[in-house]
């Protein structure tokens, strides 16, 4: 029983403490302090009331000697009369101060007290300190003449106005009239019908009449149109000035320039949607599915790189999963709840590619008609993926490994360092030493890339896998159809088992998503038609160059029909049905000479 109310008594005591330690967050942040005053002197001064006059916060309270020693001598007189007052009355109090404290600042101190009486006895009074300098500048600066206050609005950058309480137009400091490019008495004589974008006025409106009726404070974003008819967004703020009966007797307007802000937000926004339907897309990345002691084993040393920021170089041929393990490598680290930007560098324009990784300034280029944020930037705090990136071009090569090296970059355009912590995680098909050797591929930068190396095995190398991807696959998109399959063919199984798979993991699941969609029955076949006859047993050279010489064929052909033409409605992009940039990479990978297959027609097009 003692021991029971021996943890009773602890659990108080930790309540206790905790409720403390509340109470005085609560009054540091409020600037406040409490005290208590009896006959004899103060008995409590606590910690923030004790910092609000400049004492040690933790020292004893002042006697009622030391503490007139801190009022400002103006005011030691009037302080002395209230107190003398405070204990002959026992009446509660309410005033402002100055104090002088020991460093010689000024603070401007209210003191707000009540009696405490037991047994209808007096005993003391408790009160509060408030800090109230900041207040008291403010009021200080609404005192000052109304010429100083306009003085002061054109200095600054803001678009600010005063209008009356029915929101007539009285003035605009300098800033409002550069924006729309007004004379004072144009402004006066204008509307906001005509300065806000038509598609933002009505709820503008709305807000605005609203604050008519109560006479309080609101703010919206919206755009508001310059002189040149374009439209940026701005914070607009409502304050009113109110009388001593409650009505408004000015408004005063304060815009605040946030374009900039709100471009990145709907771009981040926009890379959010799209990154999700990349996912979507690439459903296959929702998990890694496999025993196999080639994929456990790469799988072990992901666990154990995870929480690291080292770099990570992810390399293997395509459709094996090197965005998967990448994911994987995020999705365990510490920056789990931060964004995870995945930029394949093949796929952007190499006369692009700086700006994508790293932004740029307006009127960087041609087109750059806003400021706009790299993916760098968009994972700061993250991980950023870069896939394919032995496509890198030599320039792009060396803003990358300052990256690597200092953690800033400068946008494009820019003059400014940007710091960033962003993990870094590469991945290539390409084989990146054999790219130093030629030359390709920076030394200093492969090095940098390649601090914790990961190979992701091809499915070949794991067969043992195919039946459980065939049965996750299966049951994956026979829901999305709607459709019951409850088994595999046997012949299907062997046949799938049996083909090389040249195109990895990603070539399985496109050919059970074709194979489900047309499924007629509760048996999952696959047609064999849609496999090559090439034997499972070909070596990796071999069939690489195989599929590189097929590929490579198909290209040309494509090029030879349309003259050379990559691009456009009638160019082999279009034929070949990829994206021109895939096209241009796998042209430049294969060697392939486009120029040979031009014609007059195509030359001069």
């Amino acid at each position: 029983m003692a021991m029971i109310e021996m943890e009773i008594d602890d659990f108080e005591i930790e309540e206790r403490k905790q409720a403390e330690f509340y109470l005085a967050e609560t009054q540091r942040l409020a600037h406040t302090g409490s005290w208590k005053l009896t006959d004899k002197g103060f008995d409590h001064w606590s910690p923030e009331l004790l910092a609000i006059h400049g004492l040690d916060p933790t020292g004893r309270p002042p006697t009622i000697q030391e503490y007139m020693a801190l009022v400002h001598p103006d005011d030691q007189d009037f302080v002395a009369n209230q107190i003398q007052t405070m204990l002959t009355a026992h009446r509660g109090f309410d005033f402002t101060k100055r104090i002088a404290r020991p460093d010689g600042s000024i603070r401007h101190v209210r003191c707000v007290g009540t009696p405490i009486t037991s047994n209808a006895m007096f005993q003391g009074f408790v009160g509060i300190g408030i800090d109230v300098t900041e207040h008291e500048k403010l009021t200080s600066a609404l005192r000052t003449s109304e010429m100083e206050l306009l003085q002061t609005l054109d200095l600054a950058p803001q678009i600010i106005g005063k209008l009356g309480p029915r929101r007539e137009r009285l003035y605009a400091n300098r800033a409002t009239l550069a924006y729309y490019g007004l004379t004072l008495d144009e402004w006066l004589r204008g509307s906001f019908r005509t300065e806000v974008d038509p598609e933002d006025h009505d709820r503008f409106k709305a807000a605005a009449d609203a604050a008519l009726v109560s006479g309080s404070e609101f703010e919206l974003e919206l755009r508001l149109r310059n002189r040149d008819g374009h439209s940026r967004w701005h914070l607009v703020r409502y304050n009113p000035l109110l009388d001593e009966n409650g009505q408004v007797v000015r408004w005063y307007v304060a815009c605040t320039d946030i374009d900039d802000r709100k471009r990145s937000e709907e771009s981040l926004r926009q890379e959010n949607v799209a990154l999700r339907e990349e996912v979507d897309k690439a459903s296959m990345f929702e998990q890694i599915v496999g025993t196999a002691p080639s994929l456990t084993a790469l799988l072990s040393r992901v666990r154990k790189v995870a929480n690291s920021d080292s770099t990570v170089l992810v390399t293997g041929e395509t459709g094996t999963g090197k965005e998967l393990v990448a994911r994987a490598i995020h999705r365990r680290s510490r920056r789990a709840s931060r964004a995870f930007v995945a930029v394949n560098c093949a796929a952007v324009p190499r006369d692009l590619i700086a700006s994508e990784l790293f932004g740029h300034e307006k009127g960087a280029f041609t087109g750059a008609l806003q400021r706009r944020l790299g993916r760098f930037e968009v994972a700061d705090g993250g991980t950023i993926f870069l896939d394919e990136v032995g496509e890198l071009a030599p320039d792009t090569q060396v803003a990358l490994l300052r990256v690597l090296q200092e953690r800033e970059f400068e946008r494009v355009g820019g003059q400014r360092p940007i710091q960033v912590d962003v993990r870094i995680i590469a991945a290539t098909n390409r084989d990146l030493a054999e790219a130093v050797a030629d030359g390709k591929f920076r030394q200093d930068l492969f090095y940098r890339l390649n601090v914790f190396p990961l190979e992701v095995p091809p499915l070949r190398e794991r067969r043992d896998d195919i039946a459980l991807l065939v049965q996750y696959f299966v049951d994956r998109y026979a829901r999305q159809a709607g459709k019951t399959i409850r088994r595999t063919s046997q012949r299907t199984l062997d046949l799938l088992m049996a083909y090389p798979w040249p195109g990895n993991v990603r070539e399985l699941q496109n050919v059970i998503e074709r194979s489900v969609i047309v499924s007629e029955t509760d048996e999952f076949v696959v047609d064999e038609s849609w496999l090559s006859t090439k034997p499972a047993a070909e070596n990796r050279l071999g069939m690489s160059n195989t599929l590189e010489s097929h590929e490579k064929a198909l290209i040309e052909d494509a090029l030879r029909a349309t003259g050379g033409r990559v691009f456009g409605p009638g160019g082999a992009a279009a034929q070949l049905g990829m994206p021109r940039s895939t096209l241009e990479s796998k042209i430049r990978i294969l060697k392939i000479d486009k120029g040979r297959f031009r014609t007059r027609t195509a030359k001069r097009s």
